[in-house]
């Protein structure tokens, strides 16, 4: 069967199938496999409780139950909702929006495969600051579509660095369309600092361009940034919320905060696309609003079990790793370490590969440098661990990953 070259792109290898194909495997088919790769949360019974309360709650009213399950949301999504996370967003952050400005999607996956190729095809994708997340990479329609920069690279101490955004080599042209990060980043757990973002957003001010901002793992929810910082909205910014780090992955509910220009095109490719979003997660998250227990979940029982696990795998790093010469990026938010070996005497997908073989996942670095243009050694040289996974199996994990890049 001869596909069409769109069918080629979305039917080829891709570094996000087989991200979702281990994770798959891991948490569904081989649950003895020792899983540091992925992006799924962890699992918090107390939060799964809190929802289990709300959804006993909607199923026992016959009125809410035929809404969940027997009828279509409005094309920007569950109007409930959407007009309860306004007011949440106007009274948390003062930012002039209305409900105009909110669109629901399935997923913010699926959100940006829409926002990037509504913006972009012709002109580019501009990613400032290389590694970013892979779930991007395939999304583009039309060829060339994206553009990516490398950071600087600070060095801290014996064992840890930060990246910054390289202002100096940004070229913001005619040719770019859109500015794109995520906050904190994916796969470094590196929070873009007030000061670069204000530089961004000055950026695509002056050129007329939205700044995008992945928000799956930051602020409002769950908020998984350990240092305080500002969170801004205008009206060339693009903000794109989600669920799934909150715990409920499953429910697949994203959402846009934008100018209503995007918003009414946003709306109108979605139901082209999709018809109607899927019912289950915003009724979940309404509750959590509607009963003012949000920002409780996140402060009270995400963001200090993160904390913890994020300490326990930083300490466990730098134990089964002492000797080595390695680096961590500076830890601040998401539930990633990124860990970069600069003597590497492998790739980062052999070293994927060995791993597997051994019963060990974790996350290839080189896929997340994507539209740089020129190879760049570092891309090689850096793995993403996930740190939801119990203390056993993690220190189980990294014992086998110490060993072996001693025995390489």
């Amino acid at each position: 069967m001869k596909l069409s070259p769109f069918g080629e792109q979305l039917t080829g290898d891709s570094g996000i199938v087989s991200l979702m194909e281990d994770l798959g495997d891991a948490l569904n088919v081989n649950p003895n496999i020792l899983f540091l790769g992925g992006g799924n949360p962890a699992w918090i019974p107390a939060f799964e409780q809190r929802i289990a309360k709300h959804l006993k709650s909607i199923c026992d009213d016959p009125d809410q139950l035929h809404k969940l399950l027997g009828v279509y949301q409005s094309p920007r999504g569950n109007e409930d909702f959407i007009q309860a996370l306004t007011a949440y967003l106007r009274k948390r952050y003062d930012w002039p929006i209305t409900e105009r400005n909110l669109a629901v999607a399935s997923g913010s996956q699926s959100a940006f495969f829409l926002l990037l190729n509504m913006l972009a095809g012709e002109r580019k994708v501009c990613f400032p600051m290389m590694p970013e997340y892979l779930g991007y990479r395939d999304q583009g329609i039309a060829p060339g579509m994206y553009c990516g920069f490398r950071p600087q690279i600070e060095e801290i101490g014996e064992h840890r660095f930060k990246y910054h955004i390289d202002f100096d080599a940004l070229e913001i042209d005619e040719s770019i369309a859109a500015l794109c990060v995520s906050r904190p980043t994916n796969p470094t757990g590196n929070v873009i600092t007030d000061s670069e973002m204000q530089r961004l957003s000055d950026l695509a001010h002056e050129r007329q361009i939205p700044l995008i901002v992945d928000c799956a793992y930051g602020l409002p929810f769950p908020g998984l940034i350990y240092q305080p910082v500002s969170h801004q909205w205008n009206d060339n910014t693009i903000l794109a919320l989600s669920l799934s780090k909150l715990g409920l992955p499953g429910v697949r509910t994203g959402i846009i905060v934008a100018p209503e220009s995007i918003t009414e095109k946003f709306v109108r490719a979605n139901t082209i696309v999709s018809l109607a979003n899927g019912n289950l997660g915003p009724a979940l998250a309404n509750a959590l609003l509607r009963a003012n227990e949000l920002d409780a979940v996140c402060e009270q029982e995400l963001q200090p079990f993160y904390r913890q696990k994020r300490e326990f795998m930083l300490t466990e790093l730098d134990r089964v790793l002492a000797g080595l010469n390695y680096r961590v990026h500076q830890s601040e938010g998401a539930f990633f370490v990124w860990l970069w070996f600069p003597e590497l005497a492998m790739s980062s997908e052999t070293l994927y590969q060995r791993l597997k073989a051994k019963n060990v996942l974790i996350m290839a670095g080189e896929h997340f440098f994507f539209g740089l243009g020129e190879p760049w050694p570092h891309s090689q040289q850096c793995i993403r661990l996930n740190f939801c996974q119990p203390g056993p199996a993690i220190t189980q994990a990294l014992e086998i990953l110490a060993a072996e890049i001693r025995a390489s």
